[in-house]
């Protein structure tokens, strides 16, 4: 095991620096390098870890949604208002249901597998996409209508919300029928997993904060030990209750770590976000070259045209979402065109739960794992490109006054 974690740490992260220098997203470098690493191509990488990955992958997704909740300024949202809020939402339904529509009839899949599948593609990729918004916030293009916050804001949410479809649609997919109960299940989860974590994020705040002012300091690397700590008993609590009533453990991770954000000193938070941000360093690169290990290339390849149609047939849907969104806004044609191309690009929620249908036995997980490394490979260049190409040219720079 040891030698293959070396394997995956170095040669991901030179694949991630060489993608990079060739202006494409670094993931894409981790990507192929699992690929290539992974049994069904040079098979270097231990069994052992092989059977650990799904764990570890979502270790990584925890650690996406911590650091998500902790960057997430509630401000930006109240500041953008209605259409951040549609936006953490309506576009990702909308490419939902492009798979549910059309997905069966591509794949031959059922409805409820399809939902999976569009559940898996429905998030936009903060990887791609918010470093980008950080860069366009520095240089001033587009602040004076919001527009870098309006998208971060709405994609911070928007993985969050799919993410709480997909735990819905696996369950319904498990268990072989959409129910009523199932759609029920989805409002209860989502208000309980809220609950949950706002109040544990309170707790914890009260209690970093108790200790502080008994000047029993708490280094900000312990707390980030305790919050991920915390973080996994939340994720077992969903588990411990699935039998008696549906809570999420990932909304409620989320939860946590905004109730931290906003009860806790802001300096604090802003360092805790930076520790998460380097913890995060070593778990994309375990992210992504773990879910490439698990790709069969041949069968990817065979589904290769059908995927790549399904994909922009889904993206089309989603673009309609984006513009509905921006109905009423002050934004021009080219601004908004710039909006729909900032959202397209797929990466880090899809490698963290691409594989997880498969992992659940699921006739669909192989098509489904497909679908997401094609999307991935396809979107986050296309999407990274399409922001570095035209932010210049769409949006207006803010004069500094």
């Amino acid at each position: 095991m040891i030698a293959s974690l070396a394997y995956i740490f170095l040669f991901g992260l030179l694949m991630s620096e060489l993608f990079k220098k060739l202006k494409l997203p670094g993931i894409i470098g981790m990507l192929i390098t699992g690929i290539v690493l992974g049994p069904y191509v040079l098979n270097l990488l231990d069994g052992s870890i092989l059977s650990i990955s799904s764990d570890l992958r979502k270790i990584a997704l925890i650690i996406i949604l911590l650091k998500a909740g902790l960057s997430l300024n509630i401000a930006d949202l109240k500041k953008v208002g209605r259409p951040a809020i549609m936006m953490s939402c309506v576009p990702a339904a909308f490419e939902i249901l492009g798979y549910i529509v059309f997905a069966p009839m591509v794949f031959g899949i059922t409805r409820t597998e399809a939902a999976v599948m569009g559940a898996v593609l429905g998030a936009v990729s903060p990887a791609v996409v918010v470093p980008r918004m950080v860069h366009l916030m520095e240089t001033r293009y587009g602040t004076e209508k919001s527009i870098p916050q309006l998208i971060m804001a709405g994609a911070s949410c928007d993985d969050i919300f799919v993410i709480v479809l997909f735990s819905t649609f696996t369950g319904m997919a498990q268990s072989g029928k959409a129910d009523l109960r199932g759609l029920i299940d989805i409002p209860v989860s989502i208000v309980l997993g809220i609950a949950l974590g706002a109040v544990v994020g309170l707790v914890l705040s009260i209690f970093f904060e108790t200790a502080y002012k008994n000047k029993k300091y708490i280094r900000n690397s312990v707390k980030l030990i305790i919050i991920l700590g915390i973080s996994f008993l939340l994720i077992t609590v969903e588990t411990w209750l699935e039998n008696i009533i549906s809570v999420s453990g990932l909304l409620a991770v989320v939860s946590m770590a905004c109730v931290l954000k906003m009860k806790s000193n802001e300096v604090v938070t802003k360092r805790l976000s930076e520790k998460f941000g380097k913890l995060w360093i070593a778990a994309e690169i375990m992210l992504f070259v773990l879910v490439g290990a698990a790709v069969d290339i041949s069968y990817t390849m065979n589904a290769g045209i059908a995927a790549v149609g399904m994909i922009f047939l889904a993206l089309i849907f989603r673009s309609v979402g984006v513009w509905l969104c921006l109905v009423g806004t002050k934004l021009n044609i080219k601004e908004r065109i710039f909006c729909v191309i900032a959202y397209l690009p797929k990466a880090t929620v899809q490698a963290a739960i691409g594989s997880v249908p498969m992992a659940m036995g699921l006739s669909c997980g192989q098509i489904v794992l497909s679908v997401a490394v094609v999307a991935i490979l396809i979107t986050a260049p296309l999407g990274a490109i399409g922001i570095d190409f035209t932010y210049k040219r769409f949006l207006r720079k803010e004069n500094n006054i």
